[in-house]
C-alpha cells in the first residue's frame, strides 16, 4: 500500500505542476504569446452550428488568419469559446470533437449560443483539464481500499504478493499468419487468469498479435474492453479489429480521421441506427421552436416575452424526448458491441458506469502512468498488457514527481514478474543493420530480422553510394555547427546541421531518381527531438522548390510524432552541439530507440560526436556505425 499512497502524493505534485505550467501561458502572456504557444486560436469564425450528441450545440470554427500555425489542441481536450469584444461575458466551455490544421468542432454544454457570438472577434482558449487527474486519484483510492474482491486480487498479483495463475495452454492452437512467438503470446493470453504481457519491440507485429488474441478471446466472451492512453493507438486497433469484421464501438475522440475509425465511433453508429430518423425529426422541430423564440427582439413587451418563453419550453421538452430516444440507441449499441475501445479516462465516463468486463487489453501500456492503468483495471476480471518498456515512456511534467517514481509503469513492474510475458522476436520492418544496434543495447540480441526485410536496400548497386547502405552517421564535430536557443520557447535548433541534412537529402533523392532500380512508392521522415529544429527544417523544405514539388512526401516531426510509424527513409537531426557537452533530453535513450527504429531501408543520423560521445549510449552508437563502415565526417559533404 505504501507505493500506492506515494503514487497519490506524486500525482498531486504532477497535477499542481501541470496547472502551474498552464497558468503561466495565460497569466504572463498576452493573446499573441498564447497563440505562439499554441494554446489559443484567434481570430476565428463560427462556420456551422448544429445539435450534437446529447442534443447540445456543436459548433465548427475555423481560423481566419495565422493558418497552419502549430498548436497544442487535440481531440478530447477542453476548450473555451470567448469574445474579445465582450470580455465581461463568461466564455463557453466545450470538448474538442474533430480537429484539423485550421478548423475544429467544439461540443458545447449549452442548448443555445449567446448573442455575443454574433458580434465577431471570437477565439478559443485551451483549458486546464482536471478530469484525468480526478479519475486517476479515484482509481488509486479504489485500489488502496480494495479488500476481498477481484480488484484486490489483481493488485496483489501486480505487486507480487500473490502468484499469477494460468490454465494449461492449448499447445495445439496455431493461428495462421502468426509466427511462433506471436502464437506463444496468444496462448499465454488465453491461458491467463490474472495478467499476461505481450512485449513487442519495434516492427514485431504487436498490434497484429493483439488483434488476433482479441478475436480468440471473443470466441468465449461476449465483449472485451480495449484501452490505450494514446488516442492514435486506440484508433489503430479499431481499424484493424474492424477489418477482422469485429463489431467495435470507439468511444471518445479519434485522432485518426480514417473511414474505419469514424464509422465505429458512437456518433456515426447512432446516425446509422434504425431509430435515428426519429431523433432527426425531433431535432428539426426543436430547431424550429428555437428559431421562432430567437426571432423576438431583445426589447419586447410582456406578451412577446411569454410567447418566447413558451417556444423555449416546447423546444426543451422536445430536446428531452430526443435525449431519451438517444439513450435507448446508445444502450442498444453498447449491448451489441464486441469490443469497447477508448482511453482509460473515457472508460470511467457516464456511459461506462456499472459496466464490468471479463478481459481488459491495455495497448502501449509502457507509455501509460500507473494510476492511468488502474482506471480500467478496476472494472475488469483480468488484464492483458501490450507494449515495450524500451520505447516512449509516459510524459511527466514535474521533475520531482518523475524523480520520485511517477514514471515507473505497471508494464515495467510486470516485466519483473516471472513467466507472465512473451517477447515477440521477429521484426518485419527494417534492414538488419538498422535493427542491430537497438537489438544489442535494449533487447539482449534476441531479435531477428525476417528474411523478407533483413537485406532490403534502396539499391544494391556499388556505385549508388547514398542508397547501397542501410545506415549512415554524419559527424559534424569540428564544423562549428553550434546549437542556438530560442529565448521565448527555450527550444533548441541547429540551423547549419539542418542545412546539411537538407543537402544530403537532396543528394540522396537525386541519386534515387537516377539509379537503375525499380521505382516504387517510398516515404521519408525527418525526426528531431527539438520542436524548434522541426520548425526550422520545415521552413527549409517549404522554401525549396525541388522538395516542395517532389512526388515523395516528407514528414518532419518530433520523436513522439513518429511513435508507431515507419518510413522507407528516416533522417535524425540530433541538434546538440556545445562546449559544455550538454545533451538535455537526448539523455532519454528510450525516446532515441524509437527514432532509430522507424526506418525500413535507410537511416541517416546527423550529430556532433564531440558533444554526444560523452554519453555512453551515443558513444556506443557511433562506434557501431564505425564497425559497419557507416561513419562519415560532415566535411565529406561540405562544398
Amino acid at each position: 500500500m505504501e507505493r500506492l499512497q506515494k503514487l497519490r502524493r506524486l500525482l498531486k505534485i504532477e497535477r499542481d505542476e501541470d496547472y502551474e505550467q498552464y497558468k503561466a501561458h495565460f497569466s504572463r502572456n498576452n493573446i499573441n504569446h498564447r497563440k505562439q504557444n499554441g494554446v489559443t486560436w484567434y481570430p476565428l469564425s463560427i462556420v456551422n452550428t448544429e445539435f450534437g450528441l446529447g442534443e447540445y450545440i456543436s459548433i465548427d470554427v475555423e481560423r481566419t488568419s495565422n493558418f497552419n500555425e502549430p498548436h497544442q489542441f487535440s481531440g478530447g481536450k477542453i476548450a473555451a469559446l470567448f469574445s474579445n469584444v465582450h470580455s465581461n461575458e463568461q466564455p463557453i466551455n466545450g470538448t474538442i470533437k474533430v480537429l484539423g490544421p485550421n478548423k475544429l468542432r467544439l461540443a458545447l454544454n449549452i442548448d443555445e449560443l449567446p448573442d455575443w457570438c454574433k458580434d465577431g472577434k471570437l477565439g478559443i482558449n485551451l483549458l486546464f483539464d482536471e478530469a484525468s487527474f480526478k479519475e486517476m486519484d479515484i482509481a488509486l483510492e479504489k485500489v488502496i481500499n480494495a479488500s476481498n474482491n477481484r480488484l484486490a486480487d489483481l493488485r496483489d498479483v501486480l505487486y507480487q504478493k500473490t502468484i499469477a495463475q494460468f490454465d494449461k495452454p492449448n499447445d495445439a492452437l496455431q493461428i495462421i499468419g502468426l509466427n511462433a512467438s506471436q502464437n506463444e503470446a496468444v496462448k499465454k493470453i488465453l491461458s491467463s487468469k490474472d495478467i499476461a504481457v505481450i512485449h513487442g519491440p519495434p516492427g514485431t507485429g504487436k498490434t497484429t498479435t493483439l488483434v488476433k488474441a482479441i478475436a480468440e478471446v471473443l470466441k468465449t466472451e461476449k465483449q472485451v474492453l480495449v484501452c490505450s492512453s494514446s488516442n492514435t493507438a486506440v484508433d489503430l486497433l479499431t481499424e484493424k479489429l474492424h477489418r477482422e469484421k469485429i463489431n467495435v464501438l470507439r468511444l471518445g475522440n479519434p485522432a485518426r480521421i480514417s473511414e474505419e475509425v469514424l464509422m465505429n465511433t458512437l456518433d456515426s453508429k447512432i446516425s446509422k441506427h434504425e431509430s435515428y430518423k426519429d431523433i432527426k425529426n425531433y431535432r428539426k422541430t426543436a430547431d424550429e421552436y428555437f428559431r421562432m423564440a430567437g426571432s423576438y427582439k431583445r426589447t419586447f413587451g410582456r406578451e412577446e416575452r411569454d410567447q418566447r418563453k413558451l417556444f423555449y419550453q416546447e423546444a426543451q421538452k422536445i430536446v428531452q424526448e430526443a435525449r431519451g430516444l438517444e439513450d435507448f440507441i446508445v444502450s442498444d449499441l453498447f449491448d451489441k458491441a464486441q469490443v469497447i475501445a477508448c482511453t482509460p479516462v473515457v472508460s470511467a465516463g457516464r456511459m461506462m458506469r456499472n459496466k464490468y468486463f471479463t478481459t481488459l487489453f491495455i495497448d502501449e501500456a509502457a507509455q501509460a502512468l500507473e494510476p492511468m492503468c488502474w482506471i480500467p483495471i478496476s472494472r475488469c476480471n483480468r488484464v492483458i498488457f501490450a507494449g515495450d518498456h524500451f520505447q516512449l515512456p509516459p510524459t511527466v511534467k514535474s521533475k520531482k514527481a518523475e524523480a520520485d517514481g511517477l514514471k515507473e509503469t505497471l508494464f515495467e513492474r510486470c516485466m519483473n514478474i516471472e513467466n507472465i510475458s512473451v517477447m515477440l522476436d521477429t521484426q518485419y520492418r527494417m534492414h538488419q543493420d538498422i535493427m542491430n544496434f537497438s537489438n544489442k543495447h535494449f533487447y539482449g540480441e534476441n531479435l531477428l530480422a525476417d528474411p523478407l526485410v533483413k537485406e532490403n536496400l534502396l539499391s544494391k548497386n556499388v556505385d549508388d553510394n547514398f542508397l547501397n547502405s542501410a545506415v549512415t552517421y554524419i559527424d559534424t564535430a569540428g564544423c562549428g555547427y553550434n546549437e542556438t536557443i530560442n529565448p521565448e520557447s527555450l527550444s533548441i535548433s541547429n540551423p547549419e546541421e539542418a542545412g546539411l541534412l537538407i543537402k544530403y537529402l537532396k543528394l540522396l533523392l537525386t541519386q534515387y531518381h537516377q539509379a537503375d532500380v525499380p521505382k516504387r512508392k517510398i516515404s521519408i521522415g525527418i525526426i528531431s527531438p527539438y520542436k524548434e529544429q522541426v520548425q526550422f527544417i520545415n521552413s527549409l523544405i517549404d522554401a525549396d522548390e525541388e522538395l516542395t514539388n517532389s512526388p515523395i512526401k516528407i514528414a518532419v516531426k518530433t520523436v513522439d510524432g513518429f511513435q508507431g510509424q515507419e518510413r522507407t527513409i528516416i533522417f535524425i537531426s540530433l541538434v546538440r552541439s556545445n562546449d559544455t557537452k550538454e545533451i538535455g533530453f537526448l539523455n532519454d535513450i528510450r525516446r532515441m530507440n524509437v527514432a532509430l527504429t522507424r526506418a525500413k531501408e535507410k537511416l541517416v543520423v546527423i550529430g556532433d560526436s564531440a558533444t554526444l560521445a560523452n554519453h555512453p549510449f551515443y558513444k556506443e552508437f557511433i562506434e557501431y556505425t564505425e564497425s559497419i563502415d557507416a561513419y562519415h565526417s560532415a566535411w565529406e559533404f561540405i562544398a
